[in-house]
């Protein structure tokens, strides 16, 4: 089934519908999504990692959730598969693939969908609109980065209680640059645009275009990798790194997110909630960047196509030293968009990226 899932779009499979072996699956879903090729002409791609996505659900035996998710990057002209990272847009369309599957029966107005996400063994809650056993797709709630307006998918990620900061510290110095690093679902580094000689309003193209400023992106993300625990990330799809400015439109900030290299249009669900839990670490390279609202855990997240609204908060343990996340909630929508027979490119066809 390929579904758009927040500001995403992807191929949902059952997990008994591909290769148990991991290898045979991934040199499947390469050739069903024409990978690798820049324009992914011979599969379902979109020549862009926004559009590169595969979600792959089953009926979970966690007695904690109804079905595991395991999401999977992959490459458009490289021949990668990754699971090093969750999404949560693609993860706005498991609770509709679900029921659409029958691994979760529809609830009478609206249901209620718990998800192990594989990739990092975490929970997430997804609640959306159902009506005489079927999703209900169409509704009034809009989000930026998507035309027009759908029904509302209601996501809840509750506290997992470990720390925020995989280094221990409010505030790293890394390849010369002050930097953030956080984990609120997705390993992120935080860095004031002003940092790295841009002023963080730059359209995602003139960004991407800036050879310079790639390569200092890169050092950076090569080092708070390492520094984070995540090891060589060399080929990995995290950290994602995010630029902070001043908000212009009334939000706490102003963000540019690479997801490594290109430049996110707008911005991923858990990276979001992880700059606004990194917003209010004391110390942190966003506190003299953002504006935050006085009271609550509200914050609006603007980004190059508009801006992403959630629930954020975090707390100090009793040492006051070490903060750690606490509920995130967050609005998406999802559309079911075909519902068939994919036909791969057959095994072994001569590949020219």
């Amino acid at each position: 089934m390929l579904l758009r899932g927040g500001t995403s779009k992807g191929a949902y499979f059952l997990a008994e519908d591909l290769p148990a072996d991991t290898a045979a699956r991934d040199e499947l879903l390469l050739r069903v999504m024409g990978s690798p090729d820049p324009r992914q002409i011979d599969g379902l791609g979109g020549a862009h990692p926004l559009t590169s996505k595969v979600a792959v659900v089953r009926a979970s035996a966690d007695p904690a959730a109804d079905v595991d998710y395991l999401f999977l990057q992959i490459g458009v002209d490289r021949a990668e598969v990754s699971d090093r990272q969750n999404c949560g847009n693609i993860l706005a369309g498991v609770g509709p693939f679900a029921v659409e599957r029958g691994l979760v029966a529809a609830g009478e107005g609206r249901t209620r969908v718990r998800i192990r996400m594989v990739n990092s063994g975490e929970l997430a809650v997804a609640t959306f609109p159902t009506e005489d056993g079927r999703v209900v797709y169409s509704g009034r709630a809009e989000i930026s980065g998507v035309p027009g307006t759908a029904a509302p998918v209601v996501i809840e990620f509750p506290g997992s209680g470990g720390p925020l900061l995989p280094t221990g510290q409010a505030r790293d110095i890394v390849a010369g640059t002050p930097v953030t690093c956080v984990d609120n679902g997705m390993p992120t580094v935080l860095i004031a645009a002003s940092a790295v000689g841009v002023t963080g309003y730059e359209t995602p193209k003139d960004l991407e275009e800036d050879l310079a400023l790639a390569d200092r992106l890169r050092e950076i993300r090569l080092a708070a990798g390492k520094l984070m625990g995540l090891g060589d990330v060399e080929a990995a799809t995290v950290p994602k790194l995010t630029l902070l400015a001043a908000p212009r439109h009334g939000g706490a900030v102003m963000t540019r997110t690479f997801i490594p290299v290109r430049c996110h249009t707008s911005i991923g669900v858990l990276g979001a909630a992880s700059v606004a839990a990194g917003l209010r670490v004391e110390g942190g390279v966003g506190q003299h960047v953002a504006r935050l609202p006085a009271t609550g855990d509200r914050l609006r997240i603007e980004h190059p196509t508009g801006f992403l609204d959630l629930e954020s908060g975090i707390e100090y343990g009793r040492d006051g030293a070490v903060p750690v996340a606490l509920r995130t909630a967050v609005v998406r929508t999802a559309r079911k968009i075909f519902d068939g027979t994919v036909f791969p490119r057959p095994s072994g066809a001569a590949q020219h990226p």
